[in-house]
């Protein structure tokens, strides 16, 4: 079995209910486990566009690829190129903000971070943060000294780079 990795697949399926579940079933029966998925319309509003982040070796790779291929409402399945893929998540994450010096602490930080407090009340803050899953896990680790109540993170969503497209033609 080769080494593990981290593998961004991206599928255009059709937008239509039931989808998701199948696709969820599928990984499922085989043994494969989603690491992260987004799911939204696409530029072809019949079509949705999803983001599967997978951990596994090229073997399970390429099985995920052919299973999805194989299901009747996916249109186009590929693999993103990490060094040539614009990939983002968005998290929001409430942290506990007990005096004014954490609160004061906690909107600098999330300033630094190129971050947005969402939300505010007598003993937290929501900040919404954007960008990689790297920024991500480090702003949470950083906020982890203030106390986070709740995370909640959309998973990765990616596009190639440039001209190259996941899209029918």
């Amino acid at each position: 079995m080769g080494e593990e990795e981290t593998y961004i697949v991206s599928a255009l399926v059709e937008n239509k209910p039931g989808v998701l579940r199948n696709i969820s079933s599928m990984f499922s029966r085989r043994g494969f486990n989603i690491e992260s998925i987004s799911a939204g319309l696409s530029e072809q509003r019949d079509l949705t566009r999803i983001t599967l982040t997978i951990r596994g070796d090229e073997g399970t790779l390429e099985q995920v690829v052919k299973q999805l291929d194989k299901l009747i409402d996916v249109i186009k399945v590929r693999i993103l190129d990490p060094a040539r893929t614009v990939a983002r998540e968005l998290a929001l994450i409430k942290v506990m903000t007990p005096d004014a010096g954490a609160r004061s602490d906690v909107i600098n930080y999330t300033e630094i971070f190129k971050g947005h407090i969402v939300d505010v009340a007598h003993e937290s803050l929501i900040v919404e943060i954007t960008g990689d899953s790297d920024k991500i896990n480090a702003f949470i680790e950083l906020m982890s000294s203030f106390g986070i109540r709740e995370i909640a993170r959309t998973g990765i969503t990616a596009l190639p780079r440039g001209m190259k497209s996941v899209r029918i033609e």
